[in-house]
Parts: C-alpha cells; structure tokens; sequence
C-alpha cells in the first residue's frame, strides 16, 4: 500500500473520530419548557411559550394552563377558553385541543358550543381540520356572527349571521362504510383565520322520527386513522380533536408585548444565535395586533422561544442525497461533503476488521472495569463481613474496656499479610497444629514475623481467639512471644507474632541434634528461662495471667536458644483477689493437673504442676505419654518420674546430656520437679520459689567454675518428701460441663488454639 493512501486512510478515520466525539450535537429537545417551569401535566408536555403556575412560565394569559386533577387524573385546560388540550406542538406551531360534537334528534345527548377565540392568538387550523356532517339529505352548515377580526370583544353588540361552510349527503340506509365519501357522511373544508362558529342542522319537517344527526369540526388526520369513523361516535363521545394554530402577538402601536422583537417586524429579526421571528403573513391582524411566528435557523431544531432553545441537528444521521457518493461531515448547523479515497477491498475488509475488533476489545475493557468495580465493592463487603464475623467488635469492646489496659494493637490488612507469606505458599510453613497453621513472613519494612493463620472455627471460638490477642497485648517479658498485630478481615483470624527461628523445646528434647549439643548447663538455663515467665505473667502482670497449657510443644526457642513462651489461646486473666478459675476442663494429656482435672478449679498451682512435666522432660528426655512404657509404670511421665524417685532408680531415667551435669544440681532440680508434681496443689511450691531456687543451683554452678583453684564443699540436699497415696496415670479429659463454685472469670471458657505443631 502506498504512503498517500495510508495518509489518506489515517486522515479519514481522525476526522471521524472528530465527528463523533466532538462535533456530534447534544439530542434536541424541540417541545421545551422554561427553565425552574413545571415540564407537564399528566401525560401532556407544556412547553414554552405555554406554561403553569407563574406568570413568568408562560407568555401571556391566553397560553396559560390550568392542570386539573379529574378523578385522579391530571388533565391540561386552556384557563380563558376553558378546553381541554390533547397535545402542544412547538415546530408546527399547533394545539390540539377537543371540540364537542353537536347533535340533533339523539337521546341523552347536550347541545354545546365550540370555543369562542374572538381575540385570542388561536385560529381552527383551515389546513388540518374538515367539517364533518352524518346528516343525509339534510344541510349542515356552520354560522359565523360579525366580523372576528375588526373586535377584541366576544360579544359584539352587532351581529350578522354568516354561513361559512356547509354540506349535504345522500342517504343510503344499506351501507356500512364508515368512510364519510358522500353517503350518509359528507366533508367540506373551513375557512381561514376561523375563530368563532355554531353549527346547525337543518331540521326535518316531514320526518320527526328521522335517526340520530351530527357534525363537528375534526382533525382531520385523527378522523382517518380512526376505523369506522363516524357510525360509533354517538354511542361512544360527545367530542372530536380539533387543531388550533397560533401566533404570538405583537401590539403595532409601539408596546412590546415579547420584548426581544424590534418594533418594526416587516423583515424576519434575530432572536438569539440560532432562532429568528418574523410577521405571519397567512393570517389576519386584529386591533392593532400582529401575528408573530418564531424559528429555528436552517440545521437546528428545538424551541425557538427559549433562549438557546435550538440545537445543531446532525444531518449525518440519515445523509442527504447530494452526500450518498461521499463523506459526510457534521458541522454547527449544517454539513459539509467530502470526497471518499477509493479502497481496494482488502483493506476495506481490514478496516472493517480493525474497526470490529476495537470495538469488541472497547467492550471486553469496559466490562473487565465494571468486573474489577464489582469484585472491589464485594472484596470490602466481606472484609466487613468477616472483621465482624471474626470478633473485630468483640476486641475493639476488650481494648476499650477500663478492666484491661493494653497498648494498641496493629490491625494489619490482608494483603499485606498475603504478601508477606507469598500468599500463603506451603515453602513457607513453619508448624501446624490442631487448630491452625503457622507461616514465616517478610513485612514491607524487611521484619521477619510469624503469621498464625486458625483453621475455620464456629462463631463460638471467637471468644478464645480475641482472648489470646488481649492476653498478649498485656505481656511485656523477654521470654514470652511478643504480639505485633492481629488481621480479621480474612476468612479466618490471623495473629502476627515476632520470628521465633529455633523451632520447639520439644524438637531439642526428643530428637538427637549433633549440631546443638543439648547440654545440662542449656536445660538448666532454659528451665530458668521458663520459670522466670510463668513467675512474672503470675505475679509481676498488671493482672495474673494463668497459661493453662504449658508443655515443650509451647515454648519455642530463638536464635539464643533462648526460651519463649507461646499459645495463650486458652490463657485467662484473673483479678488480683481472685484464687482460681472454674472452668471446662482443657489441656494437654500428660501436662494436665489431676487436682484441676478432678475439680475444674484452676489455679496457679495447674502452672505449675505442667511445668513440673517439662522440668522432669528436660531431665529425662522423654516425652509426656508414650504407649512404650510398661503398664506398671504407666503412659504418664510423671507416674512414671514418681515411681522411679520412690525406688531410687532416678539415675537409670535421665537423658544422656543430663547424666554429664553435676548430681548435686540434678538431685535438687529432680527434687525440684518432684514437688511440682504433688497431687496436692498447696503443697507445690510457687513459680516465684521456683525460680529463685533454679537460679540459686546456676550461680552456684558458676561460682564453682569461676574458682576452680579452691575446694567445693557441697552439702547433702534435703529432700522434701511428698505424699503419694499410689501411682496414678492421666489418660483422658473431662468433656462434661464444671459450673462456678467461684469466683468467675470474665471470659466464657472455649477450646485451644494452637501456635504450632
């Protein structure tokens, strides 16, 4: 294809462009009314120089229009003529009003007289209307008194009767065509500048008993379209439409009655830029008075009365034929033609094709946005849902709450949290658990967290799940997992914790590690670590914090090795006053308290009793239950622990690791945990004297290595006997109710939650 008729073709479809989008005219409106005017009544447009209400709405008082209500209908009516209009045409300039019908010799029918419109701006239209007579062999003829035109009155003092149309048709009983060609019905036209007339029918001198006569002045266009015209109007109306022309009018003396127009109106004058007025030379003055007809300029249509009332009309809709042969161009109130570049078919056929495929791609990006706008608007409804759903409520109560003083919690949104975790890739899975699953994420600002993400639980686990973020929010301790934030606009709940990178207590105690020697020195720091946590969430909180589920699988260790408690999903605040909780039973076989089991009251003492079992795990590296031990000694761990204490075969149970550590510090710490394991809870000593004895065997330890040069003398440790009444196992939990015996707690007891595997 050669340059020019690529130029050519790309000039052809700017300039339609152009067309279509700048120089396309707004739709005309041609019926319009004034501007703050009311626009109709009932199904009537009323548009300017016609109007309702105020004066200014309408010209003068013959175009005003009273809207009536008629049996719940609104129905328009000339206010000085009293006639009800059918319709208002401003481009043909015309109002079709009705005519009552006049009848002779007809049962149940009135005598009524057409409009006098002596004076006014209206005149029967001579072009649209026809008188119409259903009259054989009689005359019907139309009377008119004086003269219309000399007089502003309607009732001249002198009046002449004056025929001004007539007809007469020939009878044919037997025919029933209801055409009105002259049998039995007959036409004639009217007059010009009609406005004022009374019809009659000649009466019937020989035949009293002739059948029902009638004639009216009718719209002649109306009157044809109707089928069987005249032979159902006695039974079914009393009134025809008729159709009235009117003109404005304009006082020759010199008052400007419209006042745009100029007092001479001998040439057309310009009413504004696209309308001009000029005298109606097809009718008659009257008194004084001129006829003034208004138009739009050739290429608008519209209201010519109104100030821009007239808009462009695009005459490329439908082009003109001096423009079939070439290119039409809309401009402002008319077109221009333009000479078509003749295109070989294959290109018209790629054209088409481009112009096919633009379109079904305009139409693939408007519904792919209206998609978008749609998934948005539904994506924030179910944020809304689900933030509601998942207790975003129930926490913003909690954290208002004068009861619990917490700082403020991050709410994070989900995207960045499934940005974070590479939405939620399996590569990035750090633990699962019965309740939920925990990912490794990267927030914006280069923080490694942990994002707890629940399995889908009933609306009764929310309680538990915002009692766990409120429980943290309160925790500020170095071995204790710290909350970042929370994010409940998702299906489930996510909870976003600091980066815990070293795995579970329980990973190191029972799986061999040749990398990280689990050393005695390690356990003993790390049961410190622990003890010091439970101590201060016990008594050093700004309430006491019960865990209620202490067990190796819960405390995680950091890049120190250093221990951190997790999972306070079944964690309880208590007041200062406040000994114990009553509650469903809950926890973890093998950590449970037998005495909290028994009872369902909770105390700090229930703390203890599970850490005694992680103690007795880190001595002994073994775990909580395990179906591998004999029967005698049971699956419990701390039967089995107690049995072996009681038969002096404590040395025959430790770990490896531990059998390297000096007896003495084991002893005590055996003992230690042996206490912590008595069936009766007054009698286990607190996580505060706990903590201050295990830090007492480590500073001892430390002094002894520091001073290696000087003798250590160490004394035989007491042991506190405890009370054991016979061995006992612990092999399942209570699913029956525990009512208060209590105090209560302020929190409605649920089921765990999980932070890892």
């Amino acid at each position: 294809m050669s340059k020019p008729v690529i130029l050519n073709l790309v000039s052809m479809i700017l300039l339609l462009m152009v067309n279509t989008l700048v120089l396309q005219p707004q739709a005309a409106v041609s019926d319009s009314p004034k501007p703050n005017c009311k626009t109709s009544c009932g199904k009537v447009s009323i548009p300017y120089p016609f109007g309702m209400g105020n004066s200014s709405c309408y010209f003068d008082e013959w175009y005003q229009i009273d809207c009536l209500n008629l049996s719940g209908n609104y129905t328009p009516f000339l206010r000085l003529t009293n006639v009800e209009v059918l319709e208002i045409s401003i481009s043909e300039g015309t109002l079709t009003v009705k005519n009552p019908i006049t009848f002779s010799s007809c049962d149940d029918k009135v005598y009524r007289e057409a409009a006098n419109l002596t004076g006014s701006s209206f005149v029967y239209s001579q072009k649209r209307n026809r008188f119409t007579a259903v009259s054989c062999n009689k005359l019907a003829y139309m009377n008119s008194a004086g003269d219309q035109s000399s007089s502003y009155s309607r009732n001249s003092a002198s009046q002449t009767n004056v025929i001004l149309a007539a007809c007469m048709s020939i009878c044919d009983k037997n025919t029933t065509d209801g055409s009105c060609n002259g049998m039995n019905c007959c036409q004639t036209t009217i007059p010009s500048n009609l406005m004022v007339f009374s019809t009659d029918l000649n009466p019937d001198t020989y035949n009293r008993h002739e059948r029902c006569r009638y004639a009216f002045l009718v719209d002649q266009k109306w009157f044809e379209l109707r089928s069987k015209s005249y032979l159902d109007i006695p039974s079914k109306m009393d009134s025809v439409p008729v159709v009235l022309e009117w003109n404005l009018l304009y006082n020759n003396l010199g008052e400007q009655v419209f006042g745009k127009f100029p007092d001479q109106m001998d040439k057309p004058k310009r009413f504004n830029s696209t309308s001009y007025c000029q005298r109606d030379n097809t009718t008659t003055s009257i008194f004084n008075y001129t006829r003034i007809q208004c138009y739009c300029d050739r290429g608008f249509e519209g209201n010519p009365y109104l100030l821009h009332g007239c808009q462009d009309i695009n005459e490329c809709e439908n082009p003109p034929d001096d423009c079939k042969d070439h290119t039409c161009v809309n401009t402002h109130g008319g077109y221009t033609c333009q000479k078509k570049e003749r295109i070989d078919p294959t290109t018209q056929r790629m054209l088409q094709g481009i112009g096919i495929g633009s379109g079904l791609l305009f139409l693939l990006l408007v519904l792919w946005f209206l998609y978008k706008i749609m998934k948005k608007r539904r994506k924030i409804k179910r944020k809304k849902k689900f933030f509601k759903r998942n207790g975003g409520l129930l926490l913003q109560q909690q954290l208002c709450s004068s009861e619990v003083n917490v700082e403020t919690i991050k709410l994070f949104n989900s995207k960045e949290l499934e940005k974070a975790t590479d939405r939620f890739h399996v590569d990035r899975i750090l633990g699962q658990g019965g309740q939920g699953t925990v990912y490794k994420g990267m927030l914006t600002d280069g923080r490694i967290v942990a994002v707890k993400r629940s399995k889908i639980v009933d609306e009764s686990k929310i309680v538990e799940f915002i009692n766990e973020v409120v429980i943290l929010s309160q925790v500020n301790h170095r071995n204790v997992v710290k909350l970042l934030g929370c994010c409940l606009e998702t299906e489930v709940p996510l909870l976003v914790y600091e980066f815990i990178p070293n795995g579970t207590l329980s990973q190191y105690i029972h799986d061999h590690n040749d990398e990280f020697p689990f050393t005695w020195e390690i356990r003993l720091r790390i049961a410190i670590e622990i003890a010091g946590a439970l101590s201060y969430l016990h008594s050093s909180a700004s309430f006491p914090i019960y865990h209620r589920d202490i067990k190796s699988t819960n405390i995680l260790l950091d890049e120190k090795y250093r221990a951190k408690i997790a999972d306070f999903g079944t964690s309880r605040s208590v007041s200062i006053d406040q000994t114990h909780l009553t509650t469903l039973v809950h926890g973890t076989l093998g950590y449970l308290d037998p005495e909290y089991f028994q009872s369902s009251q909770f105390t700090e003492k229930s703390d203890v009793y599970s850490f005694g079992v992680v103690l007795v795990e880190l001595l002994t590296g073994q775990k909580a239950i395990s179906i591998n031990r004999s029967e005698e000694a049971g699956k419990s761990l701390a039967t089995y622990f107690i049995l072996s204490m009681q038969e002096n075969r404590l040395f025959d149970i430790l770990g490896g690791h531990v059998l390297k550590g000096p007896r003495e510090d084991i002893m005590v710490v055996a003992n230690l945990a042996k206490r912590c394991l008595n069936l009766n809870g007054r009698k286990r000593p607190t996580m505060k004297e706990i903590t201050v004895e295990l830090e007492g065997i480590q500073m001892l330890a430390k002094t002894v290595t520091t001073s290696s040069s000087v003798p250590q003398n160490y004394e035989e440790v007491e042991c506190l006997r405890t009370h054991v009444t016979e061995p006992w196992d612990v092999v399942s939990l209570s699913t029956g109710p525990a009512f208060d015996t209590g105090p209560h707690s302020s929190l409605q007891e649920l089921p765990l939650l999980h932070y890892t595997a």
